[in-house]
């Protein structure tokens, strides 16, 4: 699974010239036979991650995102020649974790693929674990379980990403700037609407799962979250 991609685009060109990019990485790339039955395939297929289209036959990428999101915190990537802030905020909002305009340069987005790949399954590192609120996150896995330790929350890559970070800063405020660098390394590609919304997709998740107020706003300076222990 760890390598599988699911290319959600219908111009052959593109995906042919993705496939044969990736391919050489490592890459098990497969497109959609039937684009009205993509949610059936990505169950079926399991991928590690998701690049996906907003432009598609009979049902466009936004609805497409939001149909595997109701079954799985996979990493998905926008690559969309539609590059207005508001088609990257929608992208957002459905749960992309990222988003490329065309024309996009290959090798950039095998970067942003291996560290999403890398942020989203945690290769190689230790399970370490945060409580907050008698409820337990443990980072690698990308999820909080409940006090009673049956019911659980999946995060996708980049909410668990910025609930760690300030996990680790605890009691104290991170800058805006530093949770955009945890996320994608650097600013050059993110931007604070698109991290607001994100923070926003987080704390709703939280505050439906039963944690409230964990995230709190500092005007001007940042967010931060106390009371948690390692």
């Amino acid at each position: 699974m760890e390598n599988k991609i699911f290319i959600i685009e219908d111009d052959p060109t593109i995906v042919t010239a993705l496939k044969n990019f990736l391919n050489q990485w490592g890459y098990d790339c497969f497109s959609p036979t039937d684009f009205q039955k993509i949610d059936i395939e990505f169950a079926e297929q399991q991928p590690a991650l998701v690049l996906i289209d907003i432009s598609l036959p009979y049902f466009n990428g936004f609805y497409w995102c939001k149909a595997i999101r109701a079954q799985s915190e996979v990493p998905i990537i926008f690559l969309s020649s539609a590059e207005e802030q508001m088609n990257q905020i929608m992208a957002m909002n459905m749960g992309a974790d990222d988003f490329m305009a065309k024309p996009f340069d290959l090798n950039l987005l095998l970067a942003k693929i291996q560290a999403l790949l890398r942020r989203s399954y945690q290769y190689g590192q230790a399970a370490v674990t945060f409580n907050f609120q008698d409820y337990t996150f443990t980072p690698t896995e990308n999820s909080i379980k409940a006090p009673d330790q049956q019911a659980s929350l999946s995060l996708s890559p980049n909410e668990s990403r910025i609930l760690l970070t300030l996990c680790q800063h605890q009691g104290q405020v991170v800058a805006k700037e530093t949770i955009i660098e945890a996320l994608w390394q650097s600013d050059a590609f993110i931007d604070n609407n698109t991290l607001a919304v994100n923070l926003t997709r987080l704390r709703k998740k939280l505050t439906a799962f039963g944690i409230k107020d964990l995230i709190q706003t500092v005007k001007n300076k940042g967010y931060f979250i106390s009371g948690t222990e390692q």
